[in-house]
């Protein structure tokens, strides 16, 4: 039964519904269903005797983050935000440990993989569609419709208001704005978050099972990811098809090669071919335009905070107050890099900690990339943490629950090395 709660979660994580329990809040359900299922795989494992936590490097770094997240309370400004920011890590980070013990042979990992990307499928049809309606009846018509109608019931009123107070829906490219694809998300990065993570996901999937379905499906994500114009996805994309490239010769079997090499330059071809994506990619290489001197300044005042605040940060949710002491909570104020975020708020050792748990996940997956969805899984692990260096996703509950069910994976992945 745990198993099938998780696989349902799988599927419903694009489309979660927002719960609004009190005046003002919105809560994301997915962060429900996660301590539901924690409780009820804890009770279980009790009940039974049997509760698998994995001693490890992962889990080291992975309970030193969230112990120093905790630890940088002492110095918060207003603990009232540091409590709700750790409300929600400790509401989320469960579904690690769940998933690190429920998938526990390689037929499971494909059923979950599965339940992933056919999620994933149906919010990037979801989001192509939008996309395509600025087309049919008006960008105007379009924005007004997703504001009014559709985020409300995925983000809750509250959460769309702050949005829409600083919109980041549309982009001017040579001249003409569009509206990009956002489906279900509060914004177009943190769905080109989501999609570039499952992209490989798709791809192993097509390799490992034959079935041309998820080749399809693997191009409707790309092809979303793509419409979203957000170049920190595009970057992710980039470091993936490096890392493919390198490690696809000499670790891939033979017989899966040659149609992953393919596919890769492909897939590097939409971001050099002439157009609107390529465009909007190379124009991250621009340092005189406007908003990428806005990201370098705001990179600025952040490194200058963590300078001021190396060992526990400012306190975790307190750097909005470091730039503007009348910052609001919904107030969009971060360090735009989760690596700098993280630094800023709990401290470069608790960042040194972050980044071991990353590098552990992905060498542990690499080890392991002679079979092509740990190889996949790697490189999902390379496209999100590219992604991280631009955009802040850790405060994302879709974004973090599908990292965090993509780590769980290294369980498997290690028993599996140790066995053999």
């Amino acid at each position: 039964m745990l198993f099938n709660l998780l696989l349902i979660f799988c599927a419903y994580l694009p489309f979660q519904v927002a719960l609004n329990p009190s005046a003002g809040v919105d809560l994301a359900s997915s962060r429900v269903f996660v301590l539901l299922l924690f409780f009820v795989w804890l009770v279980e494992g009790l009940r039974r005797k049997k509760l698998f936590i994995e001693s490890g490097k992962v889990n080291f770094f992975l309970a030193s983050f969230l112990f120093l997240s905790l630890l940088s309370i002492v110095v918060s400004k207003n603990s009232d935000w540091s409590v709700r920011k750790l409300l929600f890590l400790f509401s989320v980070f469960p579904l690690y440990f769940v998933a690190a013990d429920l998938v526990s042979s390689k037929e499971q990992m494909i059923k979950v993989v599965r339940f992933l990307v056919w999620g994933g499928f149906l919010v990037a049809l979801l989001g192509a569609a939008q996309f395509a309606a600025q087309f049919i009846f008006g960008l105007d018509a379009t924005y007004k419709f997703w504001a009014n109608y559709v985020s409300p019931i995925f983000l809750g009123g509250n959460v769309t208001a702050a949005v829409l107070k600083n919109p980041s829906w549309l982009v001017n490219i040579s001249g003409r704005t569009y509206l990009r694809a956002i489906a279900t998300f509060p914004d177009p990065h943190m769905l080109a978050f989501f999609l570039g993570m499952l992209l490989p996901l798709a791809l192993g999937l097509f390799l490992k099972l034959k079935n041309k379905i998820y080749l399809f499906i693997f191009f409707v994500l790309l092809l979303t990811d793509l419409l979203t114009f957000s170049r920190g996805g595009y970057l992710g994309l980039f470091a993936g098809f490096a890392v493919a490239i390198g490690v696809l010769l000499s670790r891939l079997k033979k017989k899966h090669q040659l149609g992953a090499l393919i596919l890769v330059v492909c897939l590097g071809s939409f971001l050099i071919i002439p157009g609107p994506i390529s465009e909007r990619f190379l124009s991250s290489f621009n340092f005189q335009e406007g908003s990428n001197q806005g990201r370098i300044e705001t990179w600025r005042k952040a490194l200058v905070v963590i300078v001021d605040h190396p060992l526990l940060g400012v306190g975790i949710g307190n750097y909005p107050l470091e730039i503007s002491a009348t910052a609001d909570y919904r107030d969009p104020i971060y360090a735009h890099s989760n690596y700098l975020d993280i630094a800023a708020e709990t401290g470069i050792v608790s960042l040194l900690a972050w980044l071991g748990f990353l590098g552990t996940l992905f060498f542990i997956f690499l080890k392991k990339s002679k079979e092509v969805l740990f190889f996949c899984v790697a490189v999902s692990v390379v496209i999100s943490s590219a992604h991280s260096l631009v955009e802040t996703s850790i405060y994302s509950p879709v974004v973090l629950s599908l990292f965090l069910i993509i780590a769980g994976f290294s369980r498997l992945a290690n028993s599996d090395e140790k066995n053999s």
